[in-house]
């Protein structure tokens, strides 16, 4: 749409609904993870409607002053769930009206402000027949049959102050006959459509669209039902082989890794068992690969796994590295095609070659220095992943940092540079021109963090390889070392384990004399730091031998240091058992870098203090909180220092559940498993091909584990099965739970009504 406006040409988008596909509950079932064509629908406004309505009926007799009976219809209307926001507010009400063949009478609630939950309590009283002695005609003379023509209908509308007037959320009818079985009648109801919604329109006009559904519902008992199958899947780190685990037989019968995956994860996330478990399929999986080149480059369960650990884990890491550059790239909407046959008139390869170079620069940077901030439960994973890769490939000296690449680099920050909107990093789809620059951006970091020895004859177009040329220098891959030594280094339970150290940080800073000996002067000298992941030291220079040094094990806080204590900024003090070393950066930002990374390798001590002092002791106590003592405890909370651990909202027992609906669903896959125990237990020649999907390594242990399994699915399964019938008996339709025109409900009680009683 154009708009003239003093001769500028203004365009405006204008998003225009085409139509909708709408499933009924009761048939998401039916099409559960399989793709379908459905009809677009057109979208209209008297059919789009949500929530329930809570009414209660009452059909009285009244006896008049000259001693004749009429009927009074009382209705109340109790309160509504669940209804929709329009344009960001509901103000709702509603209209009560008595309708018949030949009347209509009309009543209407106060508007509600400000809530789609309103609590009305409102009774309208309705006149249903007129004494028999009443003589003028009118239409409000019925004989009694005619009640049964009667309805009551309720709508309810969101009050506007737009001219278009107000909003129509949804009706609901009841006939008064309900009222001859009881009376009174009181029941939830379902908003419904109106009686005109979309019927007028050809369904078929508007096309189709092709979607994928995927519907879980669960069924969560209390936790003590989980105990069986949870302990078992819990322990899975600890059993020998780790493929004769209950976790990783769930992997073998799903027919996606994915599946297993994602309960897994947050299972053992929440029991914090992840990184053990973790690290002992990883170990598994290379023990079997033969080829270092393609370590973890395949969809197993050790790769899913990972996969979604970092989702849960790292999204805020991932949240705090990239976004502000990829907003930076987003919005200056600068050319950097690359490709001569796509270049547009007028534009140089030259300068879009640079405009890239400078993005490209830009993201690597702030990916390889954003290495403390990565979270714990990730740097642990990856610290396993290294150990096992150079254990198992020890003439492959770059296969440490590959088995880490191929995670943080290939399936962290690579996929979400080329699709930012997935990760919540852009609100939107990126337009095409900066969908081209963030997916050669993507390419290129990929790249840059594989590795590889010949890196430019990974790309398969010329262009790229060219441009690669750019980036084909030492300080690339030492920038891309340094990053993945600290992200699998630390955080570390034995950070002794790997024989060489790992410079992570060094320069020059000003140190207080630690006052080691009793008359000695604690003055402020200019030292040499550095810091490893085995230890942090000063001497006088660079080169010099260390003249003090902290084993990072024996670090049990860093935190900033109060300026009143010595009368000096940017300070800050790494606090060991007996004492604290005083330290002044050159800047803060200098400060917080060594805060951050000290914290960082220490954070997993077993030591590490809750508490501590602010300001230094000096004169006899400590200018926090007066205490005379130098042993007394701190008198402040540590800080943690970085955003490094995650609290997730993880339900266990949903996960267990969930656990527990896919050993269901593959309870033929497990029976296949056992078979394939037995069979190779007993007979050692070529394998049947029809168990040759499954890992197996020990049989034994593994059908063990197998008959562990099926007899707890197998007791939830009886528990499932009491609760339905236990369901079915006490459930009222028209309750708050099922309100009337619950379609799924209804066949769900159709369904448990032609089931006979032996097979329930």
């Amino acid at each position: 749409m154009a708009v003239e406006e003093e001769g500028l040409r203004v365009f405006q988008s204008v998003k225009i609904k085409i139509g909708k596909v709408a499933i009924q509950k009761e048939d998401l079932q039916k099409y559960h993870n399989r793709d379908t064509w459905f009809q677009l629908q057109h979208v209209d406004a008297d059919s789009e409607v949500q929530g329930k309505v809570h009414l209660e009926l009452r059909l009285s007799e009244v006896i008049t002053d000259s001693g004749v009976v009429c009927h009074k219809l009382a209705t109340r209307i109790l309160e509504c769930q669940g209804l929709p926001i329009v344009n960001g507010q509901c103000d709702p009400y509603a209209t009560v009206t008595l309708a018949g063949p030949c009347r209509s009478e009309a009543k209407k609630t106060k508007v509600k402000k400000k809530t789609n939950n309103p609590q009305f309590d409102e009774v309208f009283y309705f006149e249903v027949t007129r004494p028999c002695s009443y003589s003028r005609k009118s239409h409000f003379d019925f004989e009694d049959e005619d009640v049964d023509k009667l309805e009551i209908r309720v709508d309810l509308w969101n009050a506007s102050n737009l001219k278009f007037g107000d909003e129509f959320l949804g009706e609901l009818r009841v006939p008064l006959k309900v009222l001859r079985q009881s009376s009174p009648h009181e029941a939830w109801y379902f908003l419904q459509p109106r009686d005109n919604g979309s019927k007028s329109l050809k369904p078929g006009d508007l096309g189709s669209l092709r979607l994928n559904v995927v519907y879980t519902e669960d069924h969560v008992f209390s936790s003590d039902y989980y105990s069986p199958l949870r302990d078992l899947l819990l322990k899975s780190a600890d059993v020998e082989p780790v493929s004769a685990s209950a976790a990783h037989i769930l992997g073998e019968v799903c027919r996606e890794k994915q599946e297993a995956a994602i309960p897994l994860v947050r299972l053992f996330l929440h029991y914090g068992r992840v990184v053990p478990f973790i690290s002992a399929i990883a170990s598994a999986e290379v023990r079997r690969t033969q080829d270092p080149n393609t370590i973890f480059r395949g969809n197993s369960l050790t790769s899913k796994c990972i996969d979604e650990t970092m989702k849960l884990a790292g999204m805020q890491y991932l949240h705090v590295t990239l976004k502000p550059t990829i907003e930076e790239i987003c919005q200056s909407h600068k050319s950097c095609e690359i490709d001569p046959v796509r270049l547009k008139d007028g534009e140089s390869l030259e300068s879009n070659m640079e405009n890239l170079r400078q993005f490209v620069d830009r993201v690597f940077s702030v990916i390889t220095k954003s290495g403390v901030s990565c979270p714990t439960v990730m740097c642990d994973i990856f610290f396993s992943l290294r150990e096992a890769a150079a254990k198992r490939f020890q003439d492959d000296l770059d296969v440490r940092y590959t088995a880490v690449s191929s995670f943080i680099f290939l399936r962290f920050f690579a996929p979400a540079i080329l699709s930012p909107n997935l990760f919540q990093l852009t609100p939107h789809h990126t337009d095409p021109q900066t969908s081209r620059t963030l997916t050669l951006v993507s390419k290129t970091i990929q790249t840059l963090g594989s590795l590889s020895k010949s890196k430019s004859a990974s790309f398969k177009e010329s262009y790229m390889a060219a441009f690669y040329e750019f980036f084909n220098e030492q300080k690339y891959a030492d920038a891309v070392k340094n990053f993945l030594d600290l992200i699998s280094s630390s955080g570390r339970r034995d950070p002794k384990s790997v024989q060489q150290p790992i410079l992570l940080k060094e320069g020059f800073m000003i140190k207080r004399a630690q006052g080691r000996k009793r008359f000695g002067m604690k003055n402020f000298k200019k030292r040499w730091f550095r810091l490893t992941n085995h230890e942090f030291t000063y001497q006088k220079s660079k080169g010099d031998p260390p003249l003090y040094s902290i084993p990072i094990e024996n670090i049990l806080a860093v935190e900033p240091l109060e300026e009143e204590s010595f009368k000096m900024k940017n300070m800050f003090q790494v606090i060991q058992p007996e004492r604290a070393l005083y330290i002044q950066a050159n800047n803060c930002v200098e400060a917080k870098a060594w805060i951050d990374i000290l914290t960082k390798v220490s954070q997993c001590n077993q030591k590490r203090l809750a508490v501590y002092h602010p300001s230094a002791y000096l004169n006899g106590h400590w200018l926090c909180c007066r205490a005379s003592s130098d042993t007394a405890a701190g008198c402040s909370p540590c800080t943690g220092g970085l955003p490094a651990n995650i609290q997730l909202d993880i339900d266990g027992d949903r996960e267990t559940e969930r656990i527990y609906s896919l050993f269901t669903s593959y309870m033929s896959k497990l029976e296949k498993m056992q078979e394939a125990c037995g069979s190779r237990s007993v007979y050692d020649g070529p394998e049947q091909e029809e168990y040759s999907t499954f890992i197996i390594d020990d049989p034994q242990e593994t059908y063990k584990t197998l008959k562990q399994v099926v007899a707890g699915v197998g007791a939830l399964e009886q528990e499932h099965a009491q609760y339905k019938r236990d369901k079915f008996r006490r459930t009222k339709y028209g309750s708050q739970e099922h309100p009337i025109g619950d379609k799924s409900f209804q066949s769900y009680i159709r369904q448990q009504s032609e089931t006979p009683a032996h097979s329930m």
